[in-house]
């Protein structure tokens, strides 16, 4: 496949916070096929490439000490070409900015926020490095999605904020879910999860990796010490299962239901 075409305002990258980078990366390999880069320690903090059939896929680093309890996540981030302004208007939008811009060497500049509804969300500049490249293929980052407490604050921040122009999916008391971009062209999501999300667990950004047959995944990836937080189940977007790796970083597994494996 072509390389992902990303618009300003939709997911670029992915990186894994990690306890074991070594651990991760045994791990991700075995699943997903992965193969890595480490990159200069005092340039870049010994940050990890992670690629797939030689193309770039996601990012690890390893969890600081100073960090304490935080739980090893996956994170998306969004693509900006203004990264000042966009820290500017997560601040006046009802977000909270995380890490203020920091510039990559070469590569861009990036920055975190809490968004209005307190999920982590990073944002992208591009400079040499422009994104993942490979989406949507085995191994690789299909879909991301905001399971949001304050569905409202959240959408509005996007668009404010990101640029979202937002297509609705569904709007019923019992699903409601709204889409960047429409139909085939989407490129993530946001799901009213106040109804299902435990009190003490906060609004999150879910990664989904594209996979060829989901429980043949779901059973290597427990064999390698994952753990099933949901078991595989057909969807109207494909099978899906939900794992956390060996230190616990939450991630989605989807099979493309129309494909012959």
């Amino acid at each position: 496949m072509p390389k992902p075409d990303i618009t300003p305002g939709s997911p670029c990258w992915i990186d894994l916070m990690t306890s074991d980078t070594e651990k991760a990366k045994a791990f991700y390999t075995a699943l997903f096929g992965w193969t890595y880069e480490t990159g200069d320690q005092e340039k870049y903090g010994g940050y990890i490439t992670a690629s797939k059939d030689g193309r770039m896929v996601a990012g690890i680093m390893e969890k600081q000490a100073d960090m304490g309890a935080m739980p090893d996540l996956w994170s998306t981030y969004l693509r900006t070409d203004d990264i000042a302004a966009t820290t500017a208007a997560a601040a006046a939008n009802g977000g909270q900015v995380l890490l203020e811009p920091m510039e990559v060497p070469e590569q861009g500049s990036m920055a975190m926020y809490a968004d209005a509804s307190g999920a982590a969300i990073g944002a992208w500049q591009f400079g040499e490095m422009k994104g993942y490249e490979i989406a949507a293929e085995a191994g690789a980052p299909a879909w991301h999605e905001l399971l949001s407490k304050d569905y409202e604050s959240a959408v509005a921040f996007y668009q404010k904020v990101f640029g979202w122009d937002t297509s609705v999916m569904s709007d019923t008391p019992e699903f409601r879910y709204v889409t960047l971009g429409a139909g085939d062209e989407a490129k993530a999501g946001i799901m009213d999860a106040s109804r299902f999300l435990p009190e003490q667990v906060p609004s999150m950004w879910s990664v989904y990796f594209a996979v060829k047959d989901t429980d043949a995944s779901v059973e290597q990836a427990t064999a390698l010490g994952a753990t099933v937080m949901q078991p595989a189940e057909d969807t109207p977007f494909g099978r899906l299962a939900t794992l956390a790796d060996p230190t616990g970083a939450v991630f989605k597994v989807i099979q493309d239901l129309g494909q012959t494996n």
